[in-house]
């Protein structure tokens, strides 16, 4: 039995008394005038429940008359004990008043009754076409009502004798398994005496019946997701993805694997130009997440800081287990991995540049101030490749010991002119993939490495002939300002078999749908197809170790 300490109020003559259900002190107050205590009799003493019998004591110190107001509305009480069941949910002031001496107001939480669906845990991963699962739910019902069940199943389930089911109305449904790979949401739809419950949902993860590795990828507005990647699956198998949980964010341009853990590069609300003059619009963040969504961590925020230095692209080198990563325009920062909520302060030098586009030799040689928000990567030879987005766009290239130097790097800007939001770069097949917005027929571009030019400033060589390595054109949506595109943000490379992975949101007069793509080598030339249609995407990674779940 529950009572409650209070906080006393002066109102004219009258007395009144607060106290709330949840107070984790039992303790007794014989010397009150006015006091009441209250529990659930019955099975279920521990939750107050719709339809559970609450019985409430007077444990007033004074005597009189008493009134009881439940505060649902039913007529009031003049039992000295009064019992009382709760109708719908919510939060209920009980007030007991004695005549003559005062009342005392109780907030009581009455929470509604659900279904609770749970699986038996299994041994191991529950596989495709393979792993037999057994359901539960736990229903309170504390009035003994008839109780109503239907359960919903996802497409390419079976029951133990393999014949496919889409419902059932047993409180049981037996023994499962399923053909589809990623999240089977199950739900189970109850009524409880007529009356309509919420939902129970249970998401199973069915894993594939091979090792392979899994891609991530950002949704806009959604979920991270991740996909196993199978392009051979067995007629009756399907590939779904595998929801999360977790939140992918404002603009999550940039998503990186490294060791079990995602990193999501989150760029916040802000994009493009902004005119943040007082300096505190910035709300990007770096995540770090376990790859089957069960952690969350920040690395870094940018909370009510300057927008520009928002964490827009990043990369990590596993050598040096390091993340680098840029803001809007000016340069790119870097962190240890293992670091943990840190908040951006430019006055402290841990958070220094690592290069800024005015430490290249490009700077004043035609080159000039300019947008470098666009993703970048490093090769084996420990060479840059770092796109400029704006005021002579072209990608810097550039090893560490050139920061600093005034001389324009030996291996040279390329790609004068275009306009390059994102790049992946295949060294065993040399071959450059580039996703290009503006300065060349937009789309994605698939070049040799021979055919990269070393160029001077201002020079456009591979612009004049880059119509020759067109793969796809592809109309993307203009999210940003002008010349400052929200575009592919990220292409990343499966260096097994030479794909290219990529997140497309499609304009909407655009053929093509959005969607997840990707461009693969076939016979001499290459390819673009949608692997997941209807969805839009910013930042995508590969787990590369192989797997049958994450």
């Amino acid at each position: 039995m529950k009572y409650f300490k209070y906080i006393l109020f002066i109102v004219t003559s009258l007395a009144c008394y607060s106290c709330i259900e949840n107070d984790p002190d039992i303790e007794n107050f014989p010397n009150e005038k006015v006091a009441f205590s209250y529990e659930v009799i019955g099975d279920y003493k521990v939750d107050y429940l719709v339809g559970s019998t609450i019985q409430f004591t007077n444990t007033s110190a004074e005597v009189g008359a008493c009134v009881w107001d439940f505060g649902d509305g039913t007529p009031k009480s003049t039992e000295s004990n009064p019992q009382h069941k709760y109708e719908s949910a919510g939060l209920y002031n009980v007030t007991l008043t004695i005549e003559n001496v005062g009342k005392r107001v109780c907030n009581l939480l009455v929470s509604d009754i659900f279904p609770t669906v749970s699986m038996k845990e299994i041994d191991g991963i529950c596989e495709v076409n393979k792993t037999f699962v057994e359901l539960s739910v736990s229903l309170p019902n504390p009035e003994n009502k008839e109780v109503e069940y239907q359960w919903i199943f996802p497409e390419g389930t079976v029951d133990e004798n393999l014949v496919p089911v889409t419902t059932s109305n047993a409180e049981n449904p037996g023994k499962l398994k399923f053909l589809n790979v990623g999240s089977q949401k199950i739900i189970l739809k109850t009524k409880l005496g007529g009356r309509t419950l919420q939902e129970g949902v249970i998401k199973v993860p069915v894993g594939y019946m091979e090792d392979v590795k899994t891609i991530y990828y950002a949704v806009k507005k959604g979920n991270i997701q991740a996909l196993k990647l199978v392009h051979d699956a067995p007629d009756n198998v399907k590939i779904y993805p595998f929801d999360l949980g977790v939140k992918s964010g404002q603009h999550p341009y940039n998503l990186l694997f490294s060791d079990s853990q995602l990193y999501v590069l989150d760029a916040g609300k802000q994009i493009g130009y902004i005119d943040d003059v007082d300096g505190n619009l910035g709300d990007g963040k770096i995540s770090v997440i376990s790859k089957d969504g069960a952690s969350v961590e920040t690395m870094l925020t940018n909370n009510q800081k300057t927008a520009f230095n928002d964490p827009h692209f990043g990369y990590i080198d596993e050598n040096q287990k390091m993340l680098y990563y840029t803001d809007r325009n000016t340069g790119i920062r870097r962190l240890a991995l293992s670091e943990r909520n840190l908040l951006l302060d430019v006055t402290n030098s841990k958070y220094d540049y690592f290069v800024q586009n005015d430490k290249l030799g490009y700077y004043k040689n035609g080159y000039d101030y300019g947008a470098m928000n666009a993703s970048f990567t490093k090769t084996s030879d420990g060479t840059w490749w770092w796109p400029k987005t704006f005021n002579n766009p072209g990608i810097f290239r550039f090893k560490d010991s050139d920061i600093g130097s005034s001389s324009v790097p030996s291996n040279g800007m390329t790609a004068g002119g275009l306009f390059i939001k994102s790049l992946a770069i295949d060294e065993q097949r040399q071959m450059v993939f580039l996703a290009v917005r503006e300065g060349a027929t937009s789309g994605i571009y698939a070049i040799p490495m021979s055919a990269i030019p070393n160029e001077s400033a201002g020079q456009t060589a591979l612009q004049n002939s880059i119509k020759n390595y067109l793969i796809k054109e592809l109309v993307s949506d203009s999210e940003g300002s002008s010349g400052e595109y929200i575009d592919i943000c990220q292409m990343v490379l499966d260096p097994e078999d030479g794909s290219v992975y990529f997140g497309y949101r499609a304009d909407p007069t655009s053929s093509v749908k959005s969607g997840l793509m990707r461009c693969y080598p076939d016979g001499g030339t290459y390819k673009v197809e949608t692997v997941i249609e209807g969805v839009e995407i910013y930042g995508v990674a590969i787990n590369h170790k192989k797997s049958k779940l994450f």
